[in-house]
């Protein structure tokens, strides 16, 4: 039984976190194969499930079994983590960067709900040298407005070499927009402007190119696209009626692919007047889509496949089937899907990524489970992110007490599972969340080394290098 005070606090940290409203009706395509993705074959060196695909058992919790962790073809490389920390340690986003003298860095935010991690010194964004990915440096954090609360919102362009964020929690700070030039010295991050020029933030979008950052809220219609060309200067350059979560923008800037709030589930957007820097930019919509089990759209990333245009979605947590709000142990897991996009006017959904735990048969079974009835937690997915947009072999997925789970999408209609890392279950101080793992982040890649970067919202930050051969 769970405390009268304690799920008072879990009420509000369900509305903090699990940005805003759930499915909704709309135009939908039935989605995609169904039911969960093939198992993983786990190789030698594995330290399987022992069940169910995607769970930890209370039986695995009382046997000191999840006090192991689970790994199916990886394997821990190194880590920077707070096992016992009062607050959170890794949030959403880990971002990876090269910088012009080689130097390899790693960026991730440190709390969940600021100032939820006061208490252990560890708000900020992190700034991480990677030189020896066993054994990552914290080098110094990022304390600047958007960088103490970027909720959603740490993005980085490769092509730029600049990190930006906008202050950020579910609904309602203000847009402060904080811009880091990252490209001589990732180490040493070197702030270019903190200014109003977002607005609500929550989420984010970055084209590829670096001049324009999007500040995005699911549960208000303030899109923003800010011109950081010159990031002394931002400036806004167009403020439009969407509900945004996360978006991604094409490799050309010219088009927004959206997870979208307001019941829209995903939608793209035409930029492309943004980008070109008309005065007074239209922007307009191309298409969306939705889905019969959609919870709530967290991100959107585009990538192409044998000559196909793709995009992956992923929905967080998990609805009631009665009301389609945001429930503790929902029956309804919108978890990922792959979205043909060949024709930009008519998407279709190709396949899903799902695991055995968010098949509706299995609720019931796994409902007592250490962390699944959290509004804000449980078997759900929440962030997915590929290593490539062009071709890629592999899409990696945090999906909170599952951990981190690896698909290979070669065939993108096909996609099977074929590696998972679920970090050791360490005892929690805070009484009220209940030990399990809280994977919540947007994980990043380090291709030539077979390497994923992800965080833990209760224990930190990891390195994992896949293992037999999958990737």
């Amino acid at each position: 039984m769970k405390s009268t005070a304690g799920m008072a606090v879990l009420a509000v940290a369900m509305l903090a976190l699990g940005g805003c409203g759930g499915a909704d009706s709309g135009p939908t395509t039935p989605a995609g194969s169904g039911g969960a993705v093939p198992k993983a074959v786990c190789g030698p060196g594995s330290n399987p499930e022992s069940g169910m695909q995607g769970r930890v058992s209370s039986e695995d919790h009382a046997s000191g079994r999840a006090a192991e962790g689970y790994t199916c073809n990886t394997e821990l490389v190194g880590a920077y983590t707070t096992p016992n920390a009062i607050g959170t340690v890794g949030g959403f986003k880990v971002e990876r960067y090269i910088d012009a003298q080689g130097n390899e860095c790693a960026y991730y935010d440190s709390t969940l709900l600021y100032p939820t991690n006061a208490l252990d010194a560890e708000a900020g964004v992190n700034v991480m040298d990677m030189t020896d990915p066993a054994n990552p440096q914290l080098v110094t954090r990022l304390l600047t407005p958007a960088m103490l609360t970027p909720h959603e919102s740490l993005v980085v362009s490769q092509d730029a070499g600049v990190l930006a964020a906008v202050t950020g929690n579910p609904a309602f700070y203000p847009g402060i927009v904080d811009v880091y030039d990252i490209s001589e010295d990732c180490r040493s991050p070197q702030l270019r402007s903190s200014a109003l020029v977002g607005n609500l933030g929550h989420e984010s979008g970055l084209a590829p190119d670096g001049r324009t950052f999007y500040s995005a809220n699911p549960g208000s219609p303030t899109l923003v696209a800010v011109d950081i060309t010159q990031p002394l200067f931002p400036r806004q350059l167009w403020t439009g009626p969407y509900y945004s979560h996360g978006l991604s923008i094409s490799n050309d800037g010219n088009r927004a692919y959206v997870a979208a709030g307001d019941g829209k589930g995903f939608m793209i957007l035409d930029v492309s007047e943004i980008q070109a820097r008309v005065d007074d930019p239209q922007v307009y919509e191309i298409a969306n889509i939705t889905w019969p089990n959609m919870t709530i759209p967290q991100n959107a990333i585009p990538f192409t496949r044998d000559g196909k245009s793709y995009v992956l979605e992923i929905d967080e947590y998990s609805a009631s089937e009665a009301d389609g709000g945001v429930a503790a142990h929902g029956d309804v897991v919108g978890a990922g899907r792959i979205i043909d996009i060949t024709d930009e006017t008519n998407p279709v959904i190709v396949s899903d990524l799902r695991l055995d735990v968010h098949e509706p048969e299995n609720r019931a079974e796994i409902a007592g489970d250490p962390g699944a009835f959290l509004p804000i937690q449980g078997y759900a997915g929440h962030y997915c992110n590929i290593p490539t947009r062009v071709n890629p072999e592999i899409a990696a997925c945090s999906m909170i007490v599952s951990g981190l789970r690896i698909f290979d999408i070669r065939d993108p209609a096909r996609p099977k599972e074929i590696a998972y890392f679920n970090a050791p279950v360490n005892p929690r101080i805070t009484p009220i969340f209940e030990a399990s793992n809280w994977a919540m982040s947007s994980p990043a890649f380090a291709p030539e080394r077979k390497e994923i970067w992800y965080t833990d919202g209760y224990s930190g930050f990891y390195v994992v290098r896949l293992t037999n051969d999958v990737w």
